[in-house]
């Protein structure tokens, strides 16, 4: 089942999930196999010859992903970075220039700066809500790939997708927007004109902390130098391999199947908490788009639906905040986000310690908060109790 005209939540639980015909069961099979009997040389049922080259339970997620997002194709790698680094493969050529967002996930950055540099693309960064600097940091000439987080991974800026478009394919750049902090429930970037969405399948859309994978969802019409990049991505996803397996595909279908009501309680939850926050004397900024006063708040009330469940925090010093970090019990201490259990993360020297030295480093002092589903007042009164007793 794959019908467009079926709102969100339906395709959530039904896009690329038809039932097995074979049995009958609602849900489909996990298909564990690593090769495909042909009918006569060159015979391929549905196409599938090799897993590498695909899955019927990888091709489910594909089918959902591309759904959810509005685009046209979608592939699944198996991490976050595999996608990104197949998508960077496909567009770029030695000379070709990446401008990024100076608030981005470390990982990204360190993929382009320590991997694609050496190789001979260059890198920029800019605070990409600023569109001014945006275009004054367009190179015409070498410009290829236009990259965003919105809201931005740790310090939650906003960025105006639409405009940053009309400046990116005034030069004929790409733009890429990673949408793992809002998900397709509370943001539709290809709507707004971004060419191709990636994601860390591993955070919201997976939703349970259980599983590694990675996304790109893409326009059949997007090109790159004459040639499709659909096209592109697909040969690079066969030819480099870096897949997601069946099971992993499988456990990042069940986790989307609530994504919507779970990004309804995390953006509910991550709201009534930050409210809470602001003013407390502990703190001396709390960052979340959901505030009135938070400078990207109209922005994001225009481009998303919903705030998301992502909370950063900024205390006086560094010291101060790690021991924030370190005492907080329903917020665990661990890397990642987007799981249905409440995180904290000290940015500067987990999730973003391979920038620090550069524009990007996060101050010390800040701490980020992936808000769970659990009872608000249970996690408020958690994050007030270590917060007092500092």
């Amino acid at each position: 089942m794959n019908d467009a005209t079926h709102r969100f939540s339906t395709r959530a639980i039904r896009a690329g999930q038809d039932f097995d015909p074979t049995t009958g069961s609602v849900i489909p099979p996990v298909y564990f196999t690593t090769t495909f009997v042909q009918d006569g040389i060159g015979g391929f049922r549905n196409g599938y010859e090799y897993a590498r080259g695909g899955n019927p339970t990888r091709t489910a997620l594909e089918t959902l992903l591309a759904s959810l997002e509005g685009g046209d194709r979608a592939f699944s790698f198996a991490s976050g970075l595999a996608a990104e680094d197949t998508l960077l493969r496909a567009i770029l050529t030695p000379g070709a220039h990446v401008l990024m967002g100076n608030d981005v996930y470390g990982g990204t950055h360190r993929l382009v700066s320590r991997v694609f540099v050496p190789w001979g693309a260059s890198l920029s960064t800019v605070d990409m809500s600023n569109l001014d600097a945006v275009r004054a940091a367009i190179r015409p000439d070498a410009t290829k790939v236009v990259w965003v987080e919105t809201p931005s991974n740790p310090l939650m800026k906003i960025t105006d997708i639409a405009a940053v478009v009309a400046i990116a394919h005034e030069v004929g750049a790409i733009v890429v927007v990673d949408n793992t902090f809002a998900t397709p429930y509370l943001q539709q970037p290809l709507d707004l004109g971004a060419d191709v969405v990636v994601h860390s399948t591993t955070k919201y859309l997976g939703g349970h902390s259980d599983v590694l994978g990675g996304a790109l969802i893409l326009r059949d019409a997007t090109e790159v130098g004459g040639q499709s990049l659909v096209e592109k991505v697909e040969f690079l996803q066969f030819g480099v391999g870096a897949v997601s397996g069946p099971m992993d595909a499988w456990l990042t279908i069940r986790g989307i199947k609530t994504l919507a009501v779970r990004m309804d309680r995390h953006s509910a939850n991550a709201s009534t908490i930050a409210e809470r926050l602001v003013g407390h004397p502990k703190l001396t900024a709390v960052y979340y788009p959901g505030l009135p006063d938070h400078p990207g708040h109209d922005l994001a009330a225009a481009q998303m639906s919903a705030f998301g469940g992502m909370i950063s925090v900024q205390l006086a010093d560094g010291p101060t905040a790690r021991r924030f970090a370190e005492s907080t019990r329903l917020f665990q201490l661990a890397e990642s986000l987007g799981g249905v259990e409440s995180l904290v993360c000290y940015p500067s020297e987990m999730t973003h310690a391979s920038v620090r030295g550069t524009e990007l480093e996060i101050p010390d002092s800040v701490v980020r908060l992936s808000v769970g589903i659990e009872d608000v007042g249970d996690l408020i009164d958690d994050l007030v109790t270590a917060l007092d007793a500092l």
